[in-house]
């Protein structure tokens, strides 16, 4: 797994069980109240895939939190890491920069832009689908065929 600079990588998610489940390495933790995220560090490294909740009890984001864990390797070939935000009275940086109402899922790309925005949980089979056609992803899968022949 790749290191992510200063994000803890071990996280916990509290189902609406209040179950604990281990999530893979690509999935990272709200970033705490008071921290900064700063976006440049992923620039042109990492495509973000963020999901926004009111509450880490919102059974979409249950759900959603699910999906992702059950293919953390697709979403880690194609170089994206998962932020997560359940806490709407933090007013986080990304809070503040995406402005979700609710339950919201971000993919951006690589060089920052927002790709796509979804109102309800998505498959990662369609998230990497989506992924696999930026003009990014289709020319780092080229170069890779190239420097395998």
């Amino acid at each position: 797994m790749k290191p992510v600079l200063a994000l803890v990588m071990t996280v916990f998610l509290a189902s609406a069980s209040a179950a604990q489940e281990r999530l893979p390495e690509t999935i990272s933790p709200n970033v705490p109240k008071g921290e900064e995220l700063d976006f440049e560090q992923f620039l042109w490294k990492n495509r973000l895939v963020i999901v926004f909740a009111d509450s880490p009890n919102d059974p979409q984001f249950v759900e959603q939190m699910r999906i992702l864990a059950d293919r953390p390797e697709a979403l880690e070939e194609r170089d994206v890491i998962v932020l997560t935000d359940t806490d709407p009275a933090g007013r986080s940086a990304m809070r503040l920069k995406f402005r979700p109402r609710g339950f919201m899922l971000l993919l951006l790309s690589k060089d920052g832009t927002i790709y796509l925005r979804k109102p309800l949980p998505w498959d990662v089979r369609e998230l990497t689908r989506s992924i696999d056609k930026m003009p990014l992803r289709q020319q780092e899968v080229r170069r890779r065929i190239e420097q395998e022949s």
